[in-house]
């Protein structure tokens, strides 16, 4: 389960962050997490739970959006949004898509005391 190491990863820059910005709790994380980052959300929200004991982030809760997929097709030269990395493009029905978005997880946002 990879996202216990994800976790473990985001407590680590929240807790880089706040020695850096002299905070002392973390309220909220807000992660964006794309449909095609390979992450699955309850496991993620049940690993922080559990990581985030006895850190700053302790009883910290979860905002997560899912931006939706995107590729660019080199047949048609379009942006589409696709659902599966293995995708045809739905204008031209062209497997030659490249992945530009929703495939990334990222923190956007701390909300902090």
């Amino acid at each position: 389960m990879h996202e216990m190491a994800i976790c473990e990863s985001i407590i680590g820059i929240i807790e880089e962050q706040a020695s850096r910005n002299n905070y002392h709790k973390v309220k909220t994380v807000f992660l964006e997490i794309g449909k095609l980052a390979g992450v699955e959300i309850a496991a993620l929200e049940f690993g922080f739970e559990v990581v985030a004991k006895n850190t700053i982030a302790e009883g910290a809760r979860l905002d997560i959006t899912e931006p939706a997929a995107a590729a660019w097709c080199l047949n048609c030269s379009r942006q589409v949004e696709v659902t599966n990395r293995y995708d045809s493009c739905p204008n031209c029905g062209s497997y030659q898509l490249q992945i530009n978005g929703g495939d990334k997880l990222r923190i956007k946002e701390l909300e902090v005391e």
